[in-house]
């Protein structure tokens, strides 16, 4: 029998009752909550498939040089020695990355990342042999700097953002917050993970795991071709460095390196003289645990005003927020506070990067996307090696706790060098033409 589809009205004795046989709503038809930015993010055909693989492969970033050190001083005895052969991988990564960058751009990432990796992979493991047996000490320079080889996995990974998110300006914001929170995870975790496999295994586990991971992400990543940006024809465009606004970018990337280099000397120094020199490792771990939740916050919120604006804005409150270590630190000389003022300092250091990997993929020629942001990784990697240097000698000369003044006179520089060159033609953009 069908239901009437109105109000109905009866009475029962003295009681007046009211039917309603309208349908009722359900918790099912109500409107689908907002997934939020990141999951929209990664719904994206394609997305989730290389997101893992570049994950699996980016962890060993921030392991393989700890797990050298560990294994080369527990082996030989001689921190120095393990310095130098960290130092020159460091030197040769800066040298043959943007070479490298510049072949993905022109044959393809599966074509050139894997065999690239496998020769990374293969200087690895000839270092733990050579380490393991006893060889002369060049042969463990040699083997180390063979790891150079290996492509800027975050730089590709943004690559197939731009191309699958291209005219979408908002979403691609969100993804080089994602891809920049992803790297302070990866840094933050990278060296627990390896102090752990070579103290609670054998020297040589963080190598090994290393090898594993980097391999197995990278073959992973390459498989999606779908999601791999076209290759460009080559002479089309002109090399990255010389386009109108990437030189001043490279010199707040080699400023902000030289912040990073020298924050990670002087804060071991410190602890050290606290008689807790175990304890760096994971006050360190605060301040990239504040930028990574920096990182996502900022790629969630809405934005104001240009990225040059922004860039400024953020290198601003970078130095700003530096301060409180230098304060923590001279003021109460105590761990806890200083682990809490790098958690705070942290917060300005991802926003910063994202801004900066934004302007960069915009003033970046076509085709040449990879090469442009593997010359920003290069500028960092040059300005760690510098602020690793300077923030060393100030700690030995000066004091641990002076040593804090290098990073914020590091910021500093970015600072002025931004505000500088925030006058200069940012991109090359076509010129109006009368209607024919």
């Amino acid at each position: 029998m069908p239901q009437p589809d109105r109000t109905m009205f009866t009475t029962t004795a003295d009681a007046l009752v009211v039917v309603d046989f309208s349908p009722r709503s359900t918790r099912s038809s109500r409107a689908p909550r907002d997934p939020g930015p990141y999951r929209r993010l990664l719904a994206t055909p394609g997305a989730r498939a290389f997101t893992i693989g570049n994950l699996l492969a980016r962890l060993p970033m921030g392991m393989f040089s700890v797990s050298a050190v560990v294994m080369i001083a527990g082996t030989r005895g001689s921190y120095a020695l393990a310095g130098a052969v960290t130092a020159a991988g460091l030197a040769a990564t800066a040298v043959v990355a943007p070479w490298t960058a510049r072949l993905v751009d022109r044959h393809g990432q599966a074509k050139i990342a894997v065999p690239a990796t496998a020769l990374a992979a293969l200087g690895s493991l000839a270092l733990l042999l050579c380490v393991r047996l006893g060889a002369p000490a060049w042969t463990l320079f040699v083997s180390y700097a063979a790891t150079a080889t290996t492509p800027n996995l975050g730089g590709m990974s943004r690559a197939r953002w731009a191309h699958l998110l291209v005219g979408d300006e908002k979403a691609l914001h969100v993804a080089n917050s994602f891809e920049q929170a992803v790297d302070e995870a990866c840094f933050m975790l990278g060296p627990v993970l390896a102090a752990f496999l070579c103290t609670a295994f054998f020297p040589e586990a963080g190598t090994l795991a290393g090898v594993v991971l980097l391999v197995t992400g990278v073959l992973v990543f390459a498989a999606q071709r779908a999601t791999e940006p076209p290759v460009r024809e080559r002479g089309l465009s002109k090399a990255p460095f010389r386009s109108p606004g990437i030189p001043p970018l490279l010199a707040v990337c080699l400023a902000m390196g030289a912040v990073f280099g020298s924050m990670e000397v002087v804060t071991i120094a410190f602890a050290d003289a606290q008689g807790h020199r175990s304890a760096a490792g994971v006050v360190l771990a605060l301040q990239a645990a504040g930028s990574c939740a920096a990182g996502l916050v900022y790629g969630a919120i809405r934005r104001t005003g240009s990225a040059e604006d922004r860039y400024v804005w953020c290198i601003a409150a970078m130095t700003t927020l530096l301060t409180l270590p230098l304060l923590a630190a001279s003021l109460t000389g105590s761990l806890l506070a200083l682990a809490g003022a790098l958690l705070i300092a942290g917060v300005a250091t991802a926003p910063t990067m994202v801004t900066g990997m934004t302007l960069i993929q915009r003033r970046t020629p076509p085709g040449r996307l990879n090469e442009g942001m593997t010359l920003a990784v290069t500028g960092l990697l040059g300005g760690i090696a510098c602020g690793s240097a300077a923030g060393g000698w100030t700690v030995e000369h000066v004091s641990p706790t002076a040593g804090y003044g290098v990073p914020i006179t590091a910021s500093a520089a970015a600072l002025m060098t931004a505000l500088v060159s925030t006058g200069r033609p940012r991109t090359t953009r076509p010129r109006p033409t009368s209607a024919p």
